[in-house]
């Protein structure tokens, strides 16, 4: 599970400046933080603001490709098997993660594909107007990895209380 914060609309033109991803288990202990340094010197200052570091600060987050690196070694380690891209907004954070692997490090270790889990929530309810986020446990706060709990949260909730079938 993913999730992205970044200081505009789409990679490339403006920055991803941080992502958590948490390995969905029963545990849910295995987390992934990235924080990045801007890649453009563009930004929205409101789209920054929502990440809760100010661009001065983003100017000391870490190389991304370093950053985008160590998080390719982070999946090898902990997904035994063909790794799953899944987030609460997908074509938000794929962009973002795919870009950046693709751009800093010439492969995406998630291959070319990404699950919704707001999807996946609406086709297990049979409802495209239903939302899973009073599912989540972990506040929703802006921090990656809290968010990404949460949505792991979710997940888990689907697979034990709805009968999602889904092998971790």
């Amino acid at each position: 599970m993913v999730d992205v914060e970044s200081d505009g609309p789409i990679p490339g033109d403006f920055s991803m400046i941080s992502f958590g991803a948490v390995l969905v288990d029963e545990e849910l202990d295995k987390t992934f933080y990235g924080k990045l340094k801007p890649v453009s010197d563009k930004f929205i200052p409101e789209a920054l603001s929502v990440s809760g570091y100010s661009r001065e600060e983003t100017l000391a987050f870490g190389e991304p490709k370093t950053v985008m690196t160590n998080f390719a070694d982070w999946i090898k380690i902990n997904c035994k098997d063909r790794p799953i891209f899944i987030s609460d907004n997908n074509g938000f954070d794929w962009m973002f993660i795919c870009w950046y692997f693709h751009h800093f490090i010439g492969v995406n270790p998630f291959g070319f594909s990404s699950q919704n889990l707001g999807s996946l929530y609406k086709g297990i309810e049979k409802d495209t107007f239903k939302t899973f986020k009073h599912l989540r446990k972990t506040k929703h706060t802006h921090n990656p990895v809290d968010d990404a709990k949460g949505n792991a949260e979710a997940l888990l909730t689907m697979k034990k209380e709805l009968g999602l079938k889904i092998k971790f």
